[in-house]
């Protein structure tokens, strides 16, 4: 007799119980509720929504340096076509680095790989 129906894994690490696995579960499961979110287009939005990449881009808010780390000069250029290609490559950048599994299966577009690969002054 099988007692278990379904696997579910949140990750490749241990935990001392089952309690913050199931909480993962739950939240994930929770998400997909009408409502649940504040903003039904969030989901859309997020790392692994529907484009087969991982980790995003840093985020980066005022002021223009902190602790001797300076924004990117094109985050303060005001290009929205610009940012959006910087956030990009820096999310795939991210992902090949942090998570070469899901890079090797994200169905990158010949523009993806450019980006990967391009400098800021070629955004």
């Amino acid at each position: 007799m099988q007692a278990v129906d379904m696997e579910v894994s949140v990750g490749d690490f241990v935990l001392t119980g089952g309690e913050l696995a199931a909480l993962c579960v739950v939240d994930a499961a929770a998400r997909l509720v009408p409502g649940v979110l504040g903003n039904e287009a969030s989901a859309g939005a997020e790392s692994f929504a529907g484009r087969g990449d991982g980790p995003r881009a840093p985020a980066l808010t005022r002021p223009p340096e902190f602790r001797g780390v300076k924004v990117p000069e094109v985050l303060l250029s005001g290009d929205h076509r610009r940012i959006e290609r910087w956030r990009r490559r820096e999310s795939l950048r991210a992902t090949r680095e942090r998570r070469p599994d899901l890079f090797a299966e994200a169905p990158l577009s010949e523009n993806d790989l450019r980006l990967i690969d391009a400098g800021d002054d070629e955004l």
